[in-house]
């Protein structure tokens, strides 16, 4: 470009700008906006069914220190009628029973964790059976196998494990098992003890054909959690296959929160949305899976189970 175009090119711009200007109009003000309405308040749980049994919830656990009795109401409201408190070690189990005790739809389960089983010794055997006494404790556990993080040392896990297990035996109680990436130690253990043990829980089930296969075999029950309702969940076939007089469902609150709610702590009253999740995998009403997982957990964990929130 040559240095004498450049002025007349300038302008004839402006003077392209300036005729443009000349026939603007001037844009008339704004209205006033309207005021924003007030913000709803949070709406009451949805309420699916009228009859449902929370079988493994960590009540217990800090994250609810701020708001375990409103965690409780919003569980009633959506038509929970009773948590069963999971103790995980001695500490929490005896805080899990006192949170049940004198306390309608709550009961409570005492024992040592895989995590914790490096601890096991005789005197935490002495101190469990004394927690096992407590009438609101129904269960032992959460005990079992966890070789995918290994917190404590294998050996450590099975004499815990089988310790449990034969308290279990001596006092009539069920028991709930942890199994995770350790099928076949946990298949063998679910097979030698399960018809020495009024019940074994597998909870929040998701192991594979070994465990379903020694557990179907002895009359264990399956406890399924949020995991059914996630993307990657491979055991639809488990899920659909399990005697409907074996299924359970449980949140494992705070941990393991069900789609629509992933992200946030997880809570009792979102176990209607993991019965809705059994519901739809094996073709049945809500009511139904509702009524059956209920009478399912009053027939394992016993008489207790009847109060409600």
């Amino acid at each position: 470009m040559s240095r004498s175009a450049g002025p007349a090119r300038t302008r004839a711009a402006r003077g392209r700008c300036g005729r443009r200007a000349q026939c603007r109009s001037p844009l008339p003000p704004r209205p006033p906006r309207p005021p924003r309405p007030a913000a709803a308040p949070r709406p009451a749980p949805k309420r699916r069914c009228d009859v449902l049994v929370d079988a493994h919830c960590h009540l217990g656990d800090a994250a609810f220190d701020p708001d375990r009795d409103a965690v409780l109401e919003r569980a009633r409201r959506a038509g929970v009628q009773h948590v069963v408190v999971i103790g995980t070690m001695l500490e929490d189990s005896a805080r899990a029973a006192a949170l049940a005790r004198g306390r309608a739809g709550l009961s409570a389960t005492a024992g040592v964790h895989p995590h914790e089983a490096k601890g096991w010794s005789a005197e935490a055997a002495t101190r469990l059976k004394a927690l096992l006494a407590l009438p609101e404790v129904v269960a032992v556990g959460e005990t079992g196998l966890d070789y995918h993080y290994d917190h404590s040392p294998r050996d450590a896990q099975r004499r815990a494990f089988e310790a449990q297990l034969a308290l279990a035996a001596e006092l009539g109680k069920p028991v709930v098992v942890h199994a995770r990436a350790a099928d076949e130690d946990v298949a063998a253990l679910v097979r030698a003890w399960g018809q020495r043990v009024s019940s074994l829980v597998l909870h929040s089930f998701s192991s594979g054909a070994p465990v379903f296969d020694a557990g179907t075999a002895v009359g264990a029950y399956f406890s399924f959690s949020g995991m059914v309702t996630f993307k990657n969940w491979k055991l639809a076939d488990c899920l659909t296959a399990c005697p409907p007089d074996r299924l359970l469902v449980e949140t494992d609150a705070p941990y393991l929160a069900p789609v629509p709610h992933r992200g946030e702590r997880n809570e009792p009253a979102f176990v209607s949305d993991v019965a809705e999740a059994l519901a739809r995998a094996r073709g049945a009403p809500i009511a139904e899976i509702a009524e059956r997982t209920t009478d399912n957990a009053r027939r394992v964990f016993g008489a207790r189970l009847a109060s409600t929130l």
